[in-house]
């Protein structure tokens, strides 16, 4: 694999969990780009996002630049990367992008809501981010993976995918 696998879609879709299955698998770095924006900053994405949104997208497309270089490797991007075209550029030039598409549902059953700074207000903020960025989430992928059975048909269905 020569390019970078970039994985996208919602908090609470699966990108890192199956991210660093895949990088377990392939034998690829992983970056989750939260993590790594974390590490960077010496701050927690909920204190980063004490300046505001933008002022995280800022450093969001930085960290996004330096690991689509580092190529090839896996790369867990947050929920609102796409809110960005040069971010959308970015991974399309990059790598194979894959919408990890969890039910919203699924996603409601399982994730943590008190450490994602855009989903305090509760799953009705994030049903409200499903139907704004779903369609965002579509045309900036080149494959739609449904994630809504187990790991192991996901990672399979990502293999399929790339090779």
């Amino acid at each position: 694999m020569k390019k970078n696998i970039i994985l996208i879609g919602m908090p609470g879709c699966g990108k890192t969990t199956l991210g660093k299955k895949l990088s377990s698998e392939l034998n690829m770095k992983f970056y989750d780009l939260d993590e790594y924006i974390e590490k960077r900053e010496k701050k927690s994405i909920q204190d980063i996002f004490k300046n505001g949104e933008e002022s995280f997208r800022k450093i969001e497309s930085e960290v996004l630049s330096e690991v689509c270089n580092d190529k090839p490797c896996i790369i867990a991007t947050g929920g609102g990367i796409i809110k960005k075209h040069e971010n959308i550029d970015m991974m399309k030039n990059s790598g194979v992008v894959i919408f990890i598409d969890r039910p919203l549902e699924k996603i409601m059953e399982d994730i943590e809501i008190k450490n994602r700074p855009l989903l305090k207000e509760g799953k009705e903020k994030l049903k409200a981010l499903y139907n704004e960025r779903y369609e965002l989430y579509m045309k900036s992928c080149h494959y739609r993976l449904e994630n809504s059975k187990d790991e192991k048909a996901a990672i399979k269905g990502i293999l399929e995918i790339v090779s």
